[in-house]
């Protein structure tokens, strides 16, 4: 027989909801948005020489920032900024920049984090939100705006600190993928005399043989490194670019590329 005594009672107060999840909150203004979290698979193919990585990653550029609704600042976390992102938010140039129809609203978002970490103080990385503008502009075969943005880009990280050599080949790339032919042959040349790390040298090297042919098109790593022993190129791994370790180099960022798989 059961024990009756033992068993639960069941309770006349209906039961609770579970609290609602909190919204993300933007930093600058305080609005509440759904903000799904991004966190890519490492590549699966080799990085263009401007080392936007390959797929899987390569298209999932649209999750890579967040963006708030109701004042337009966008940033990997909206829920963190500057302390003089709000002023930099608020001011006329940025408001323009998020009404100006004729870039593409993905080419927006990240013009739009460019111009609060140029106005921030950080020019190298907001060179590197402007480039990925200029990929944007790419994948929809808007040759004007990519050569613009690459240059603008180009601008930011020459205005900034000291270049390294990653930052350098980087601006070699974007030069002659702008047709910026004779600053993309000096700059390219000027890196080659410096005596840098063999795998440097060999993407220079490839840099050179393309600005002389005038060829302005993408070419991945993979064209300028050998292979590593016992793999073909398509299974070489990179990481993702937001989950690059601060600082690293050109150099190390490739030996980590060549490791993975």
């Amino acid at each position: 027989m059961p024990n009756f005594l033992a068993m639960p009672v069941p309770s006349s107060a209906p039961s609770r909801p579970p609290a609602a999840e909190a919204l993300p909150r933007c930093a600058v203004c305080g609005t509440g948005s759904r903000q799904p979290p991004f966190r890519p698979d490492p590549p699966e193919q080799a990085p263009d020489l401007d080392l936007r990585p390959g797929e899987p990653v390569r298209s999932t550029m649209a999750r890579w920032l967040q963006q708030c609704p109701s004042c337009g600042y966008a940033a990997p976390n909206i829920t963190k900024a500057h302390p003089a992102a709000a002023q930099a938010v608020a001011a006329a140039p940025f408001r323009a920049l998020l009404a100006e129809s004729g870039y593409p609203p993905l080419a927006r978002r990240f013009l739009a984090w460019a111009h609060v970490l140029e106005e921030t103080g950080a020019l190298h990385a907001a060179a590197e939100a402007t480039l990925h503008a200029a990929w944007v502009a790419d994948d929809l075969g808007k040759d004007d705006l990519a050569r613009m943005w690459r240059l603008d880009a180009v601008a930011l990280w020459r205005g900034g600190p000291p270049l390294d050599s990653e930052q350098t080949v980087r601006i070699i790339d974007a030069l002659r993928r702008a047709e910026a032919w004779n600053d993309a042959a000096a700059t390219a040349e000027g890196l080659g005399l410096a005596d840098p790390p063999e795998a440097v040298a060999q993407v220079v090297s490839l840099e050179r043989r393309l600005i002389a042919a005038r060829d302005a098109a993408r070419h991945t790593v993979a064209t300028a490194l050998p292979p590593p022993a016992r793999r073909p190129h398509v299974s070489h791994q990179a990481a993702p670019p937001r989950t690059t370790a601060r600082g690293e180099g050109f150099v190390a960022k490739l030996r980590r590329w060549l490791r993975r798989g």
